[in-house]
């Protein structure tokens, strides 16, 4: 590594303008990265929901539907209207009463379910069916298409235009997200740091970092809204405290007399490169175990995160290096007194405290546990976006008008007689908080000739397979009243058609809901499982692993068990996602004052002093970093529109502070408390028996309560 980090110096221009100039194909992958706004199109795709989508695609030559509110119409307009929005490219059909016959006809010859279905008088309704899936952009074009010939009072609902939506506010307040988040960040890092225009430095070779991450994410094919948005403010997050160890380590080596800079550089990188190894394997290794999720979104934000860590690592140790060293002259004229001063009085004081934050640690746990267990979250994907927006005033429309929430389909054999039909969709329409059923058989009933339905609309509803029907429902997408309505659906239509799904987004949800808490299991399982491997194989110690987890996830679920208590609703990903995020970021708090903790002991301190040092060596590290997290993540959640991200940001942002506050105050009390443990179970440090025993025998443990940078002050 010495001779690599020569070479780095050596090599300074030749890196950052490399750096550059590979920024450009970065740019032209991210433009060619296509993004997923559908996230319920990551749902495992042998399970039945994800089956019966492929059918309606591959046999129906659909993917999605919406449902379209028509106000203040007449018939005649709402005809016209129609005719026009079948012209649009990508609408494969649009259901209506002159679907069936003219308009002009009276509606009391439709049975009761088609006129209780499309309404009648102020408020009428249309199925509006497309050829591509729910985020494809033929349908996304469509939406786009057909909100520009409806006029104020039409409503457009749907998954499909809650995905155009969300893409169109995504799209929008990404680059608002960045700006944020640098923005305080910069300001932070101004008033922490000993440099004007050192943050200025990190955060430029941060952004590089960034670029090439998401630049390389075109070898994906393609990722998720949530990877596009969050992805770049994390990468900053996580990868920060990087930056801020190689200059520090930078400074440390030039205090201690190097002459040359080129020389104290080339320490500093091959010091940081070793510090950081470890934090940066264990944060590797919690975004990985996001890829074990069957929703495979997790595999989407794992791999793009844990790509935007090693990128990070390397562009500390490169990129950083040649910026400071070139710009070694502006950066020496922004230099101040930072607001962060060195510690010598709190360590005292937290060592002096260790049995007290041992306790609050065991009080605290429990009723942690009980709020992080008992955290409501909802699934319920249109909630994450605001009111305003055109497809929510649909869905309160739907409600209004209909008192429908949810519409979803059936796949049923096509083969059923039409007496087994009738059956079917006769107890269907009994099953609790269903609206009305739809179909061919069930659309018309027996009171109108099969002859008398279009001859393309019996193709579009059925197949050589299947025949299609729409079932609508009072009960919103996610409720446990949908998910009941679901379960009894189903056992009916398997009743009657053993090969028949119920498909569509409520269904999809509801598989949603399962897979995920089964997700959240596994990955907490993994994710702590590969960190207390790497910190056993890096510290090599038995003990350390399970004192460093214990206080991660006590930090953990501080964070993850407040809106337990506060009633807080919360996204159901943050369940996964968090718990990952902050384990990385915690796991890099806790090695750093580990490491120095066990370096002291092994170099013949007590238990109090080493305690001491690693504190004042390490709480200003700490603190910046976490203070830095904080900033970029609570700046995203005070702009962001989408519910989702915004959550996600103020738990992380909340997350940084408790780390913060628990590696601080509980991690040295279990120094304190467990030294004897740890030094009899962590390779080499067997010697601080003898010592402390040496130690005791002079009787110098007098002097513990004055720490080295004390005397040396």
């Amino acid at each position: 590594m010495k001779l690599l980090s020569k070479a780095i110096v050596k090599s300074r221009f030749f890196i950052l303008i490399a750096s550059i100039a590979l920024m450009i194909p970065c740019v032209a992958g991210m433009a060619a990265t296509r993004v997923n706004y559908d996230i319920l199109s990551y749902l495992p795709g042998e399970i039945e929901t994800m089956k019966g989508q492929d059918i309606l695609m591959d046999q129906f030559g659909t993917g999605a539907y919406s449902l379209f509110v028509v106000e203040g119409m007449a018939d005649k307009d709402i005809s016209s209207l129609k005719s026009q929005i079948e012209t649009v490219e990508h609408v494969k059909k649009v259901i209506w009463y002159d679907t069936f016959m003219d308009y002009t006809i009276p509606k009391e010859m439709l049975p009761d379910e088609v006129t209780e279905a499309l309404g009648t008088g102020d408020a009428q309704l249309m199925f509006i069916i497309f050829d591509d899936t729910t985020s494809g952009d033929g349908t996304m074009e469509a939406i786009t298409n057909i909100r520009k010939i409806a006029n104020e009072k039409c409503f457009l609902s749907g998954m499909a235009a809650i995905v155009l939506d969300t893409k169109n506010l995504t799209e929008k307040e990404t680059p608002v997200y960045v700006g944020m988040a640098v923005l305080l960040a910069v300001i932070i890092l101004s008033l922490t740091m000993d440099s004007y225009l050192i943050p200025f430095f990190f955060l430029m070779s941060i952004g590089i970092a960034i670029m090439f991450n998401m630049g390389t994410n075109i070898f994906l094919g393609q990722i998720s809204f949530l990877t596009k948005s969050l992805s770049a403010v994390l990468q900053l997050g996580v990868t920060l405290d990087y930056s801020i160890f190689l200059w520090h380590s930078y400074q440390e080596e030039l205090e201690k007399g190097e002459n040359s800079k080129k020389e104290a550089m080339a320490n500093a990188i091959s010091a940081t490169f070793q510090s950081v190894l470890g934090s940066s394997i264990t944060t590797i290794a919690g975004f990985v175990a996001l890829c074990f999720m069957s929703f495979t979104i997790g595999l989407d934000l794992g791999i793009v995160m844990a790509k935007g860590v090693i990128f990070g690592v390397i562009a500390c140790v490169t990129v950083l290096p040649a910026m400071i060293l070139i710009f070694d002259k502006i950066i020496e004229k922004t230099k101040h007194k930072p607001i962060v001063q060195e510690f010598v009085k709190t360590p005292r004081w937290i060592s002096k405290h260790a049995i007290l934050f041992g306790c609050i640690f065991l009080c605290l746990l429990p009723p942690a546990i009980y709020g992080y267990k008992h955290a409501a979250v909802y699934y319920d994907l249109s909630e994450t976006l605001p009111d305003n927006l055109s497809s929510r005033q649909a869905m309160i429309e739907l409600d209004k008008h209909f008192e429908t929430n949810t519409t979803y389909m059936i796949l049923a054999d096509a083969n059923l007689d039409s007496a087994t039909m009738q059956g079917m969709v006769k107890e269907l329409k009994n099953v609790k908080g269903v609206d009305g059923v739809l179909g061919l058989e069930a659309l018309l009933g027996p009171s109108l000739p099969k002859d008398m339905i279009p001859a393309k609309l019996r193709d579009e509803l059925s197949s050589d397979d299947y025949q299609m029907l729409m079932v609508t429902s009072q009960y919103k997408t996610a409720s446990d009243e949908v998910n009941a309505q679901i379960d009894s659906i189903n056992e009916i239509v398997k009743r009657y058609s053993p090969t028949a799904m119920v498909v569509g987004e409520a269904p999809c949800t509801k598989d949603l809901i399962t897979i995920t808490d089964k997700d959240f299991k596994t990955v907490s399982v993994v994710s702590i499982g590969c960190v207390f491997l790497i910190i056993a194989f890096v510290m090599k110690s038995i003990s350390l692993p399970f004192i460093l987890v214990a206080v991660i996830e006590f930090a953990i679920f501080i964070n993850m068990g407040i809106p337990g208590f506060t009633g807080t609703v919360i996204p159901f990903i943050s369940s996964v996602v968090i718990g990952t995020i902050q384990l990385g970021a915690t796991v890099d708090y806790a090695i750093l004052m580990t490491t120095r903790y066990c370096k002291e002991r092994k170099e013949g301190q007590s238990k109090k002093q080493a305690t001491r040092i690693a504190l004042s060596t390490s709480m200003k590290s700490v603190i910046v970093s976490a203070l830095s997290f904080f900033a970029a993540t609570f700046g995203v959640g005070l702009v962001s529109s989408v519910d989702m991200i915004g959550s996600l940001c103020f738990l992380m942002a909340r997350g940084a502070l408790i780390s913060m506050a628990v590696v601080i105050l509980v991690l040295p009390s279990m120094y304190m408390i467990f030294d004897g443990l740890i030094i009899r179970t962590t390779y080499g440090m067997r010697d601080c028996i003898r010592m402390d025993k040496d130690r005791k025998k002079n009787g110098s443990n007098k002097n513990d309560n004055i720490t080295p940078i004390r005397q040396a002050g």
